[in-house]
């Protein structure tokens, strides 16, 4: 079936160079198709991987018939544990293989793009990160990072969009009623949080794996400390006295004296990834409102913060940018009673935007002559938040960023659906038009924003306190 044991092609043209189409399937992704015997020795499995550093994993066969998989992810954190090398590099693979044992996640290559994305990300949050298996209908296997699905899915979507946007213009050509329409799409589209979600997925993903991996890493240490402590304390059942059953532990490989200073240390590492985890989660809740759709009296600000949580991996220093600040400068306000899922969305639109507008800030900053402006932006990316009570009935949040700024000829049209700045492939055009729609027709409030080239975007959000409540709501806020 396959013709060789290592083969390897160049297949990692980049997801955003493909033409994909919301009818695509995965035979048009590029795949890994590096394969090792099972009986080959574990430090080859090695070498591959240090050979080349973008591989995500390796298809293990048996007399040329694929038999598994084992990612990169999952060797070296084996490889990393103690005695992993010494005990797995010189042994046939197939040992390796055999005492993982792990999960393999197949899809035909006639499987859509969507539908792929989809299942991968209903995976378990350890095995979000796992490459995909490929087969064909010749029963011949590929790799797929899951990585280049997400880039693919995102093509996809833009794709979707751009089809959009040449409705638009039919429309527009035969003078149809557009604001109706405007209307129309941009309530069939407030999904838009959802496809979101694949922007943010590996974000949230990093977030959770490492404190995951830091419960994972020590099951197995927790589980062998207590199997130890069985034994002694069977042997103290037995009247035996402490000198007698300490040589016996010594002679089952058991060290009492590590044991009592390691187990405390491993169950405390345990507790906090479970601690973070517990926070990560109660954040993401807060954030979708799942158990509010209705209107409520929530914290403004704890939505918010929520929202900053989500955008955290955003914010942290990158290789081609300094970390953003964010300023908040809240004032004491009462609780609202608004949508709050739909509101959390409006900050998560507005803080990404300013956060898109800081690093394209930046970049262009650093490539200016000026050794002063350089300097001056690498130690001075914000973002201000401000909350305060304008009045007895209304609260007005301004969160602002000191980018470039917004040209008078743009403003106009932000909260226009479909309208971005955004280069191909970085935005819809959706996110300030649905967040417009939120504030203004169901919260019965105002969505601006003022800004001045070279100082900066500032939008401002002026919701009343208490909501109008009327019999239809097409009459909400007349």
């Amino acid at each position: 079936m396959l013709s060789g044991q290592s083969m390897k092609i160049d297949c990692m043209k980049s997801a955003n160079e493909l033409n994909l189409t919301a009818e695509s399937t995965l035979r048009e992704l590029p795949v890994w198709t590096d394969y090792l015997e099972l009986d080959h020795p574990g430090y080859e499995l090695s070498r591959m991987f240090e050979q080349n550093p973008l591989l995500p994993g390796v298809i293990l066969t048996r007399d040329r018939e694929c038999v598994g998989m084992i990612s990169r992810r999952l060797f070296f954190e084996q490889m990393s544990r103690p005695y992993g090398l010494g005990l797995f590099a010189g042994r046939p693979v197939e040992y390796l293989y055999n005492f993982l044992l792990p999960d393999l996640f197949i899809l035909h290559e006639e499987t859509s793009i969507v539908d792929a994305n989809k299942a991968a990300l209903e995976r378990s949050a350890k095995l979000v990160y796992e490459p995909i298996v490929v087969v064909n209908r010749n029963f011949q296997y590929g790799l797929l990072d899951f990585h280049q699905l997400l880039l693919a899915y995102s093509q996809v979507h833009l794709f979707t969009a751009s089809r959009l946007r040449t409705e638009k213009e039919r429309v527009q050509r035969a003078k149809a009623d557009f604001r109706d329409l405007q209307q129309n799409y941009t309530r069939l589209l407030q999904n838009e949080k959802m496809i979101a979600l694949g922007q943010l997925v590996a974000g949230i993903a990093h977030e959770v794996n490492n404190p995951i991996n830091f419960i994972y890493g020590n099951i197995s240490y927790a589980s062998e400390y207590v199997q130890e402590l069985l034994f002694i304390l069977k042997s103290y059942q037995q009247n035996k006295a402490y000198p007698d059953i300490a040589k016996e532990a010594q002679k089952q490989g058991i060290d009492i004296e590590f044991l009592m200073d390691d187990l405390p240390k491993v169950l405390s590492s345990m507790k906090v990834g479970a601690t973070r985890i517990s926070e990560i989660v109660v954040s993401l809740r807060n954030f979708s409102r799942l158990d509010q759709a209705e209107l409520k009296f929530v914290d403004i600000h704890e939505g918010i913060e929520n929202t900053l949580i989500i955008l955290k991996h955003n914010l942290k220093p990158r290789p081609d940018r300094p970390e953003i600040q964010i300023i908040r400068e809240y004032s004491n306000l009462p609780l609202v009673e608004c949508y709050a899922g739909q509101l959390n969305q409006v900050f998560m639109n507005i803080i990404s935007n300013a956060i898109d507008a800081l690093s394209e800030a930046y970049k262009i900053s650093v490539g200016d002559d000026d050794h002063r402006a350089r300097s001056k932006v690498k130690r001075d990316l914000k973002i201000y938040i401000q909350s305060k009570l304008i009045d007895n009935n209304h609260i007005m949040v301004r969160i602002g960023d000191n980018g470039l700024g917004i040209p008078k000829n743009i403003q106009a049209k932000l909260f226009d659906p479909f309208f971005t700045t955004k280069p191909v492939g970085k935005g819809t055009g959706l996110g300030l038009s649905i967040s417009h729609q939120i504030i203004v027709e169901k919260h019965c409030g105002d969505i601006h924003c003022i800004s001045n080239p070279g100082k900066g975007a500032e939008f401002i959000i002026k919701i009343p306190i208490k909501a109008v409540h009327k019999e239809h709501e097409s009459l909400l806020c007349e």
